[in-house]
């Protein structure tokens, strides 16, 4: 594979943008290279939301049936555990769409499934194992990606690159594009704990400074326990033993799980980035994804915002790409324009609602006051609903062209 590679797009990444990038170009007939650095898509803790304006698109293409097949849990209703009280903090049921859940799905899976669709059109080409190192340009123009793969080194020459490399991502690193970062109040530590049969618990359980979040995975549960940001190292510090006690505290039916925890390898933490791009473009490249907005965890819809600018990319540009046009400037920045705004709607609510939900005591133990937003969903049920639009519909969501 080592040499010189043409092609009419170069995707860099293939995580749920990538992968969705690339399918779409190629249905359009746009010759399109994907770029996935590591051997396989088999990454723990990756975000395994498939919300209901994702599946929405599946059914838009044909596949959801099929996709529905493939091992998932479903979940109509986010709850929170207010005090022994079941509050709905989200509600899908009102959704006007195929599926009005958020389906969890291991996010291998999803990639997997749908990097087999795209192969299925004629120019979709997947390289594993190739890890985008710099960009190739003339003058001003990007004009294709140095890449590093077990052969050698591959130079893809392109019409268009499309960065979709994640929060860490080396094209606009390597592009310069400027990026603004805001203030985030948390982190999140990750770790596993059995499930017992036919167990159920509240999706969401606030402490004060801290809460808890059960993902629901049929033999385990996926814990996602967020602390204020900066608190892994005051955790570490305290010892394990005293996280133990505190989520003991917290969810007791837990407590006799816990010492699954045995060394701080079981935890993984996540430091928490949000930050978006300036400008997300340069002649012959457009960032996407989290490459252009890195998301907080919170309600999981990251993946299905960078689905979306997947599906816009390929709507507003494919049509230049399809005929061997590169898209003008003018094109990259409408699509910028058009994601932007739903992009940066989620990132400053995601924000506040954090601020707000680790507004309490401190410690773990249960809050003196309520967070706004619970007190507020306790007072006016109808508001769940509202909730349920915004994180499984979101802001403009998109629908696949036709072409």
């Amino acid at each position: 594979m080592a040499g010189t590679e043409k092609t009419t797009c170069c995707v860099v990444g293939g995580g749920p943008a990538g992968i969705m990038t690339g399918l779409l170009l190629a249905r359009q007939g746009v010759p399109v290279t994907v770029l996935e650095k590591h051997a396989d898509f088999l990454r723990d803790f990756r975000g395994d939301t498939i919300h209901p304006s994702t599946l929405e698109l599946l059914h838009e293409l044909g596949w959801l049936e099929e996709f529905l097949e493939l091992p998932h849990t479903k979940l109509r209703q986010i709850t929170a555990d207010i005090d022994g009280d079941r509050v709905v903090f989200a509600d899908f049921g009102r959704l006007a769409l195929e599926c009005p859940y958020v389906a969890f799905m291991p996010q291998w899976d999803f990639l997997s499934f749908m990097a087999e669709k795209a192969r299925g059109y004629d120019g979709f080409t997947l390289h594993m194992r190739a890890e985008a190192t710099g960009l190739i340009e003339e003058g001003e123009r990007v004009v294709g990606v140095r890449v590093e793969t077990e052969d050698g080194r591959l130079d893809v020459r392109c019409s268009l690159v499309v960065g979709a490399d994640g929060r860490d991502s080396r094209i606009r690193d390597a592009a310069g594009l400027e990026v603004v970062t805001s203030a985030v109040p948390m982190d999140v530590l990750w770790f596993r704990l059995d499930r017992l049969r036919d167990e159920q618990r509240p999706f969401f359980t606030p402490g004060g400074s801290h809460f808890l979040i059960s993902i629901d995975r049929g033999t385990y549960w996926q814990i996602a326990y967020v602390i204020p940001k900066g608190g892994y190292e005051e955790a570490k510090a305290s010892g394990l033993h005293a996280l133990r006690a505190t989520i003991g505290r917290l969810v007791p039916d837990f407590a006799g799980r816990l010492e699954a925890l045995r060394t701080w390898e079981d935890v993984r933490v996540l430091s928490v980035r949000v930050d978006h791009l300036r400008r997300w473009f340069r002649p012959g490249l457009i960032c996407i994804g989290d490459a252009a907005h890195a998301m907080s965890p919170a309600g999981g819809v990251g993946i299905n915002l960078a689905i979306q600018d997947a599906v816009a990319t390929a709507n507003m540009l494919g049509p230049a790409l399809a005929t061997g046009r590169t898209p003008s400037r003018r094109e990259l920045r409408g699509l910028q324009r058009r994601r932007y705004f739903p992009a940066r709607i989620t990132q400053i609510v995601q924000i506040r609602a954090g601020a707000d939900l680790l507004s309490g005591s401190p410690g773990g133990a249960a809050p003196h006051r309520l967070p706004v937003v619970l007190r507020l969903l306790r007072r006016f049920p109808v508001l769940r609903h509202v909730t349920g639009w915004f994180v499984g519909r979101g802001v403009r969501p998109e629908h696949v062209s036709s072409a």
